[in-house]
């Protein structure tokens, strides 16, 4: 078991090195694909990054979202719960102003019948009687003053004309016994014995009760945190402005939303001051106030855009150094490659006539020998030999010898033409060609045509004469059967072609016969 275990880990090893290596090659035979592999890589860590990024930011709303909702919720309990027992105190007013003895008793008695000790909390401006006229019938503090009048009130008059107000929240308004102090009332009617109007019970909250709740809540710099009423009159405001208490925000879109449901969270920008917030508000159950937490949208991300700006600067830095690296290695195994190709061109390249060499002449005919025997099309080899190539260059010098073996390689590649044709120089002054899917005749036919080019040319100048060379040319024709090699074509060309320079030269000799030259016809 343990010997077949090792053996599996080997075979894993060897697959592992297999592809690593198949990888490489690859990359290396492809170099655009590390250019467009790294910058895809970088794409990624950038995506990654920014959608990393985009989930940290709404986290970081999420819980600015629910931090404020826990704040509405703290305000709106402490408000709810400060209301109920003023309601209770106020509740017990009533039922003692209904008996026409309590309000009958000496002052100090009818305090104690009248007011609880609730009425003495902090934040409460007094606790009153106030007859059906407006005048003051009692007093908690015992401010009782003949000619002060609140027949104008509005929580007055709302229980003067219904029965049916219950607790009812007046809106901001100036003491008149508190030397103008800023309140709002608490009130509930009190009915006579035969149910008719008979005054109102009265608490008077000082506004401050409302902004010292506010200032315990930490929204930020520009953040803001308020109480307001149901019509939009606003009772307190953190950051806190005297000319704002009072005064109507209905107009305003962000209360326009904030009514229209008992709950919510929404962004908007304030109309006070311009600034994004996000605005968490809820009802304060059985009251007309509503509790809000804004804090503004800038300071909740602030923390994040600091870590945004460290993750995109990173990200950037690590995804261009990726990029660069990934196309500086492209670079470098494009040119690699390029080089590459480079050697091998000139290592199979023939340096003087441009042709291919005898290495590209051994390969392409094998190719093309194992091509045609499964095809069974026949195969042809040209074999081209200069004409007194040895006396050309001792008369007229290296040069010429040169330029002749050009001209004759142009010659041979004017006429051979096919893509599939092979045209080499075989070495020295001798050429081949190698002619798939061709005919003995066919060969011969281009065979014919190339010797006819090459005579048409003058190589040289000698005494204002041109001077030509010839070519003689041995063409092998075969279908390549069982147990013959491509060679056997070869040389059965290049018997060919010592027949044609035994023959005479200039001329073309094929295994199915000779062409006769035409060196010295003169229609030729």
């Amino acid at each position: 078991m343990a010997r077949q275990t090792l053996s599996l880990r080997r075979r894993l090893r060897k697959t592992l090195r297999a592809a690593g290596a198949g990888v490489t090659r690859y990359v290396g035979n492809h170099p655009l694909v590390a250019g467009m592999t790294g910058t895809l890589v970088a794409l990624a860590m950038a995506g990654l990054t920014l959608l990393t990024l985009g989930m940290g930011r709404a986290d970081a709303l999420d819980h600015a979202r629910q931090t404020s909702q826990n704040l509405v919720s703290i305000i709106s309990s402490d408000l709810e719960r400060n209301v109920e027992i003023y309601d209770l105190s106020l509740q017990s007013i009533v039922d003692g102003a209904r008996d026409e003895a309590a309000l009958a008793l000496p002052p100090e008695v009818r305090r104690e019948v009248l007011f609880d000790r609730a009425t003495t909390a902090a934040y409460l401006g007094g606790a009153y009687v106030i007859g059906p006229n407006g005048e003051v019938l009692a007093s908690q503090n015992d401010d009782v003053h003949a000619a002060v009048r609140f027949a104008d009130r509005d929580y007055f008059l709302a229980h003067q004309r219904s029965r049916s107000v219950g607790l009812y929240f007046s809106h901001p308004f100036h003491s008149r016994l508190r030397d103008g102090k800023l309140s709002i009332g608490l009130t509930r009617r009190i009915d006579g014995a035969d149910g008719a109007f008979a005054g109102v019970a009265l608490l008077a909250i000082r506004i401050e009760y409302f902004q010292h709740l506010l200032d315990r809540i930490d929204t930020g710099k520009l953040g803001s945190v308020f109480v307001v009423m149901d019509d939009g009159t606003l009772l307190a405001r953190k950051p806190f402005s005297a000319r704002d208490i009072g005064s109507s925000i209905a107009k305003s879109p962000t209360f326009e939303l904030m009514s229209a449901r008992d709950a919510g969270t929404y962004e908007a920008v304030s109309a006070m001051d311009g600034v994004r917030r996000m605005y968490t508000y809820a009802r304060v159950p059985g009251t007309p106030l509503i509790a809000a937490v804004a804090p503004a949208v800038d300071e909740v991300l602030e923390p994040w855009w600091h870590r945004s700006r460290i993750a995109g600067v990173l990200t950037l830095t690590f995804g261009a150094v990726v990029v660069m690296v990934s196309w500086l290695l492209a670079f470098a195994l494009r040119d690699k490659l390029r080089a590459q190709a480079a050697l091998m061109r000139l290592a199979a390249t023939d340096p003087l006539t441009g042709l291919g060499n005898r290495r590209v002449l051994d390969n392409r005919l094998d190719e093309e020998w194992r091509r045609a025997r499964r095809s069974g099309q026949p195969l042809s080899v040209l074999f081209i030999d200069i004409d007194h190539f040895k006396h050309f260059n001792d008369a007229y010098g290296h040069a010429s010898g040169d330029e002749a073996l050009t001209t004759v390689a142009e010659c041979i590649s004017a006429v051979v033409r096919r893509s599939v044709d092979v045209v080499v120089r075989y070495g020295g002054e001798e050429f081949a060609v190698v002619l798939p899917e061709t005919s003995a005749e066919g060969a011969l036919s281009v065979a014919e045509k190339i010797r006819r080019k090459v005579q048409g040319r003058h190589v040289v100048q000698s005494h204002g004469e041109g001077v030509t060379v010839t070519v003689s040319v041995g063409c092998a024709t075969g279908v390549p059967a069982a147990g013959e090699r491509a060679l056997d074509l070869l040389a059965a060309a290049d018997r060919q072609l010592y027949a044609a320079k035994a023959g005479g030269r200039n001329r073309v000799s094929s295994g199915q016969g000779m062409a006769p030259s035409m060196a010295h016809d003169p229609s030729a």
